[in-house]
């Protein structure tokens, strides 16, 4: 090779390598109490949620304000030849003489204009209480959008940490797979060796490399999960779903205290804040019964407005005036609106009690598939366990017997398959139970950003 060339392949053979490294943008560390973090500034469902409470702020202040007065301002211009108009501001100007009672100026007036300056004012003194009930439903609405804040951080935390331990379960799936593959292709240089002694026969060793291009295969598959466990947490965190991350937190058994099912029921029931969403929702559709009972009793409203007339917008020389009362208003008839609407918001009421119920019930259902779950996980977990250490003794030894001719290929593909499968196993059942236990969490109400879960 020239000089010339050789310099080139060096060129070529750098750029790639320095595009390479570029491409790969360092990771930033994560754990997964990092990872909640990030959710709850990032995650669009806790926006939602956020925004939610946020309106149901703005609508007590909404019901608030029919308890107070009303008070408005306007500036009317007009110009008319209009009699009535006519004679009605010259009137209101001010400004009527002896010459305007002629019957052809009452008849066929010039045309006329007047700048009106108006304030006014309504205050509802009393609306049967309905104004009251109506505040009242809308400090329970806040309430209730507030629970369905707290329901909404717990799934989030939920989601993010099975997201995460997911991610963590790939990258050991992924380990597993890697010796899975080295240990295949220890078993097909083995199957060669023997072959070209001519202790085994050809079949052993086309057997031995399929059995590695299964495992090849499933490397191929192992990090494609990786990679889609990783895109599948950054959903959760409510980030680009192509930011990279190093997760620091091992994927390791962890240490519960003992747990009651009466007690995580009583916890649940207590602590669930879609529980206490539909306690505040049935507090707030009982106020709105009241409000349709209030549209049967009196109304009583005030009313005042100071009103100034002038023939021009900025000159004076107009009048003024100002009227005021009340008035006392009682709805005796309207074709049975009123009725009706009581009668649906009763129905309405009557569905919230049983959705109450129902809700409860589901809560304790919850629990106990979420308590059956974990016991379920904790008792694989030791299993697996157990499993692993015989299945790599297993291996070992029959490596040395197919070494020595005592056993087949088959057995020894039969002892690699189940090593394999015990490591499997054993990280799934131990994402289950992390897995699990925060499902609990989440069933009681309790998981938090704080919670053994979501802990190391």
């Amino acid at each position: 090779m020239s000089l010339r060339r050789h310099f080139a392949f060096c060129l070529v053979v750098g750029t790639a390598l320095l595009g390479a490294a570029s491409a790969q943008s360092p990771s930033a560390p994560l754990t997964l109490q990092d990872a909640v973090r990030i959710a709850f500034e990032k995650n669009p469902l806790h926006k939602a949620a956020l925004a939610d409470t946020r309106a149901a702020s703005a609508d007590i202040k909404t019901a608030r304000s029919f308890l107070l007065p009303h008070l408005a301002f306007s500036e009317t211009a007009m110009r008319g030849d209009d009699p009535v108009y006519v004679f009605g501001s010259h009137l209101r100007q001010q400004r009527f003489t002896q010459a305007d009672f002629a019957l052809n100026r009452l008849n066929n007036p010039l045309p006329f204009g007047n700048f009106s300056t108006r304030f006014g004012g309504t205050w509802n003194l009393f609306d049967s209480f309905a104004s009251w009930h109506g505040l009242t439903r809308a400090r329970l609405t806040d309430e209730a959008a507030k629970h369905d804040l707290g329901r909404t951080e717990q799934e989030v935390v939920f989601q993010v940490t099975r997201s995460y331990y997911e991610a963590l379960l790939d990258a050991k799936q992924l380990e597993v797979a890697e010796q899975s593959v080295k240990t295949a292709q220890a078993i097909v240089e083995r199957s060669q060796g023997r072959f070209e002694s001519g202790l085994v026969v050809e079949s052993d060793l086309l057997t031995a490399k399929v059995r590695l291009a299964s495992r090849q295969q499933e490397l191929i598959r192992a990090r494609n999960n990786q990679a889609l466990a990783l895109s599948q947490l950054n959903v959760a965190m409510g980030l680009p779903i192509e930011s990279l991350f190093d997760l620091i937190q091992p994927l390791s058994e962890p240490k519960f205290l003992p747990l009651v099912l009466h007690d995580l029921e009583s916890l649940a029931l207590t602590s669930r804040p879609d529980l206490k969403r539909i306690i505040a929702e049935q507090g707030a559709q009982r106020e709105t019964v009241s409000i349709a009972k209030s549209a049967f009793g009196p109304q009583l409203n005030a009313f005042a407005s100071w009103e100034m007339d002038n023939p021009t917008l900025l000159a004076g020389g107009g009048g003024n005036n100002w009227v005021g009362g009340m008035e006392l208003k009682i709805n005796l008839f309207q074709g049975g609106a009123n009725r009706a609407e009581l009668s649906r918001q009763r129905a309405l009421q009557e569905k919230t009690t049983a959705m109450k119920q129902a809700a409860v019930d589901n809560v304790r259902l919850e629990v106990r598939r979420a308590y059956y779950d974990l016991d379920a996980s904790r008792q694989q977990v030791e299993v697996a366990q157990t499993s692993i250490a015989q299945a790599q003794d297993s291996l070992r030894i029959n490596q040395d017997r197919y070494e020595t001719g005592l056993i087949t290929i088959t057995d020894l593909l039969s002892a690699e398959e189940g090593a394999r499968r015990s490591q499997t196993d054993y990280w799934d059942a131990v994402y289950r139970l992390r897995t699990s236990y925060a499902g609990l969490e989440l069933a009681t109400g309790t998981l938090t950003s704080q919670s053994p879960a979501v802990m190391p």
